[in-house]
């Protein structure tokens, strides 16, 4: 509740010593400690609440995994009832895809399925659609229809799976050619969700709620609404009228868009997201984390640079270079969002009660605008690391032909984009360690020579060969030659040969070098 000297509708933010504050709900926030931030966080919420007149709103901001701000603005009612905390719930809309693609993927890296698998192989009765692909269904680049025949979906009560595929998967579900662009399909995400339940045997949200909610204590995130919680209006566009929205069980469409949620619950979902929270590296592999990230598929706008995009489950932003991800939301009633910015981990999160166009990826990016600029993240302490003796051989410059190249070690996923960019985990290694085979944490930066230019990266896989981890050299091998003596004189990169002097004669460069050497 609002607290002595806060405007009403806003929750106030304690100054308890330490940044922390309890919410109604005994919920410890490690909080924005500087009041000037605060107060622009909760000058923005104000702005947008009044600019596009939601009954009510809750936004909260997470560094670390740890929710750090929350406030509501509002009354979860519409005219009556509280405002709302860290712990109402709202309907997530289509954040609810993220936990069907975390499932998913948790199943192929266990073996029970591929991403190439047609749905079909493992969902009997996908009829028109059982010829797609898992990976295309998840990226939104199957060509399968986006919403189902009708009645709308989103207002009427669901159907099983039998009466959807009767209805909505026949001759004419496919409306582009699979993997030929982004279409965004929820019928799709129904596919998927089926698939997690035929696949463990038991409904997809019983899934979830064993072996996702469960272990990050997300206990406030269920299928149906349970107080407090707020109700879905639409607002009348020429007056400042409500109409309450229905609410249904969506049967087998709920996988694309059926889940409540609250602030506090995305917090811990933005922190697993990140790779911050406390179950990071427990519930899916970081490598798997970062592979959800990564662009499949960009909606393309003519003569427009790509400012979104889809992963496997997440929505990409790019705003000029800036890259984040998470997830939009949106039913009868309700719009949600969840962004997470690539290069902190930081996120922002929002969740109102009615029915209007979102402007929720603005107000998300926004409000981790202001935390970054008032409250920067510190960055983790450089610290030496051991690397290993096959691992510093590589390092320093080497040369493709005349064009130099530089190889450095770090430890972790490495930091991937330009020279100069905000570093993921581990600086460089400042001691060799006592030799043998490099870690499962190093990886190799190979870059050309000069400011700006773009990082490739390669992790050891074996028998001494690196093999690429993104770029034009993903999947590639890079082997090191080695000469008589054991030294490694030159590096062979998907045929490339890179040597320590251009042209190197000591070195076998393909096709020779001219005896004579250089000459002017």
């Amino acid at each position: 509740m609002a607290g002595p000297g806060t405007a009403p509708g806003l929750i106030a933010q304690s100054d308890a010593p330490g940044g922390y504050t309890e919410t109604g709900d005994g919920l410890a926030l490690a909080g924005v400690t500087d009041e000037h931030t605060r107060r622009l966080l909760a000058a923005r919420l104000a702005e947008e609440q009044v600019a596009h007149r939601l009954p009510s709103v809750a936004a909260g901001l997470v560094r670390g995994g740890e929710l750090v701000w929350s406030a509501g603005r509002g009354r979860i009612g519409g005219t009556s009832g509280p405002v709302p905390d860290a712990d109402v719930q709202y309907r997530a809309g289509s954040i609810t895809k993220t936990f069907i693609a975390v499932a998913v993927l948790r199943l192929r890296d266990e073996g029970r399925l591929d991403l190439s698998d047609p749905v079909g192989r493992h969902v009997a009765d996908a009829a028109g659609a059982g010829g797609l692909t898992v990976g295309q269904l998840l990226s939104h680049t199957s060509g399968l229809r986006a919403e189902t025949a009708g009645p709308w979906w989103e207002r009427t009560g669901g159907s099983p799976l039998e009466v959807l595929a009767a209805q909505s998967l026949g001759p004419d579900a496919l409306r582009l050619p699979p993997g030929w662009q982004y279409h965004y399909s929820n019928v799709g995400y129904a596919l998927l969700g089926e698939l997690v339940a035929r696949l463990r045997g038991r409904p997809w949200y019983d899934v979830i709620a064993d072996e996702l909610l469960a272990p990050l204590r997300m206990d406030r995130t269920t299928l149906r609404p349970q107080p407090p919680h707020a109700t879905g209006f639409a607002v009348h566009p020429h007056a400042d009228l409500l109409l309450p929205e229905p609410e249904h069980d969506a049967e087998a469409m709920a996988p694309a868009g059926q889940l409540w949620t609250t602030i506090a619950d995305l917090a811990r979902w933005a922190g697993f997201l990140a790779g911050t929270g406390p179950a990071r590296g427990t519930l899916l592999d970081p490598a798997t984390l970062a592979e959800m990230r990564r662009p499949v598929a960009i909606f393309d706008e003519p003569d427009q640079p790509w400012d979104l995009g889809y992963g496997l489950g997440l929505q990409l932003w790019n705003s000029g270079g800036r890259r984040s991800y998470g997830h939009t939301g949106s039913m009868p009633g309700f719009t949600a969002v969840l962004r997470i910015d690539a290069a902190t981990g930081d996120a922002a999160i929002k969740l109102s009660n009615s029915t209007t166009p979102s402007s929720g990826p603005v107000f998300a990016a926004d409000l981790l605008r202001i935390l970054a600029e008032n409250d920067p993240p510190e960055r983790p302490e450089w610290t030496a690391a051991d690397v290993a003796r096959d691992a510093l051989d590589l390092v320093g410059t080497w040369y493709w032909g005349p064009m130099a190249f530089l190889v450095s070690v770090v430890a972790g996923p490495g930091r991937a984009g330009r020279a100069g960019g905000a570093a993921g985990a581990g600086g460089a290694a400042g001691a060799a360690g006592a030799g043998g085979a490099a870690g499962p944490g190093s990886v190799l930066e190979f870059r050309a020579a000069g400011s700006g230019s773009l990082a490739h990266r390669f992790r050891q896989s074996g028998d001494g060969i690196w093999t690429g981890l993104d770029g034009y050299f993903a999947g590639e091998p890079l082997r090191p030659v080695r000469g008589e003596d054991g030294r490694v004189v030159a590096l062979d990169l998907a045929s490339h040969t890179y040597t320590r002097l251009p042209y190197d004669v000591a070195a076998p460069v393909p096709g020779g070098v001219d005896p004579r050497g250089w000459r002017g």
